[in-house]
């Protein structure tokens, strides 16, 4: 049985939150992981990795829950592409696949035409592939967060236009209260927001004269792979008026099955977090609205 919430007392309507599971195709420990947490809990959106290996297990299990509302998941890094290697060799390693090193790859998006090109093919695919799984585009976003580059930015916006994208996520976690959900890396927390700051202000314009749907906080970047009980709760009595998105890992389980570059997530926490009914009752208790990407104005 799905966890049900009641609607939020009387004036307490501006705090909203849409629960993402992120990597869906990934392994089918992942996909069986969004399906309960769907099914028995609290999640109603997720993004899916169009060229991941479990993926086709993925867009099977998203038709048998209709309710489950499918993003765009871009792969540019760490993972594999939609195109043959050939077609984008600036973009893939001697294996095929993209590499980790966003920083260098991010350079060469922006500096190299050719690269850009490659690059602009390899996001099409993407949303060529989604779209032939007949599931209908909810929101947009990349692995890594890799939109927060304006050239993938660009090109997201650009290219999703021809696709109907209609959303996108805004990565941006506010400091205080991030401060207040875990003492984890306040140096680096402080440090990130002044870098990051410049970045997120551009993608926010882009996305307003885009007209694209965005939300206005997401939680789960300072405590990425740890979003268990105890953290949603703090999360969800911290959360600032507006739309929060709060983004998770879940899995049945841990390992390098699921990925050799997320050592220490707690996937079957964050899993066991979704379907809690402490969470569930928070929501009420704290007046927030459970809501969509296709709810935001």
């Amino acid at each position: 049985m799905p966890i049900t919430t009641s609607p939020p007392r009387r004036g307490q309507t501006t705090k909203r939150v849409i629960f993402t599971a992120d990597d869906f195709g990934l392994t089918e420990t992942v996909n069986d992981a969004v399906e309960q947490a769907h099914r028995r809990g609290l999640l109603n959106t997720t993004s899916l990795m169009v060229t991941a290996p479990a993926s086709a297990d993925a867009i099977r299990r998203a038709k048998a829950n209709p309710a489950l509302n499918v993003g765009l998941h871009l792969v540019l890094a760490d993972g594999r592409p939609a195109l043959p290697p050939e077609a984008i060799p600036d973009l893939v390693d001697t294996r095929g696949q993209f590499g980790t090193a966003m920083a260098r790859a991010g350079v060469r998006f922006f500096f190299l035409p050719r690269v850009r090109r490659q690059l602009a093919a390899e996001i099409r695919a993407q949303y060529e592939v989604f779209k032939r799984t007949g599931l209908r585009l909810d929101h947009v976003n990349a692995h890594k967060h890799f939109h927060l580059h304006p050239t993938v930015l660009g090109l997201a916006i650009a290219i999703g236009h021809d696709y109907g994208v209609s959303a996108i996520r805004y990565p941006h976690e506010p400091l205080l209260p991030s401060l207040r959900i875990s003492r984890r890396g306040p140096i680096g927390k402080i440090a990130g927001t002044l870098l990051l700051g410049p970045w997120l202000r551009l993608l926010k314009r882009r996305l307003q004269r885009a007209s694209l749907a965005y939300n206005d906080f997401l939680f789960g970047l300072s405590t990425t792979g740890g979003m268990d009980e105890e953290i949603v709760l703090r999360t969800l009595a911290a959360l600032p008026p507006g739309a929060s998105e709060l983004y998770f890992h879940p899995g049945t389980h841990s390992g390098v099955e699921i990925a050799a570059t997320m050592p220490g997530y707690q996937h079957r926490r964050e899993l066991e977090a979704l379907i809690s009914p402490r969470v569930a009752a928070a929501l009420i208790d704290h007046g927030i609205t459970r809501i969509g990407f296709r709810d935001l104005g």
